[in-house]
C-alpha cells in the first residue's frame, strides 16, 4: 500500500490585529513561500505572490479558520496538506 501524499506547511504569524480584523504572515510549503493577509472581518484571504497560490489557498484558509482564537503574533504553526508539491 502506498503512503498518502502529503506536504507540511509552516505558518509564521507576523501581525494579529483585532481592531483591523486581520492576520498577516508567511506560509511556506516545499519550495514555495507566500505572504498572506486574512481579513477575517470580511472573510477574505489574500495570498501573494500568485505563483502556486492555488496549491495553498484553500488549505491555509481552513487552517486559519480552525485555529483562529489560538493564533498569536510572533508564533509559528504547521499543518499538513494532503498533496505532494
Amino acid at each position: 500500500m502506498r503512503p498518502k501524499p502529503e506536504t507540511t506547511a509552516h505558518v509564521s504569524v507576523k501581525e494579529y490585529s483585532f481592531s483591523k480584523k486581520q492576520v498577516k504572515g508567511i506560509v511556506e510549503a516545499s519550495e514555495f513561500k507566500w505572504q498572506f493577509t486574512w481579513a477575517f472581518g470580511k472573510g477574505v484571504l489574500y495570498v501573494q505572490p500568485p505563483l502556486g497560490r492555488a496549491l495553498i489557498e484553500d488549505s491555509l484558509l481552513r487552517f486559519l479558520v480552525k485555529k483562529d482564537y489560538e493564533l498569536e503574533a510572533g508564533n509559528e504553526y504547521q499543518f499538513t496538506i494532503s498533496a505532494k508539491f
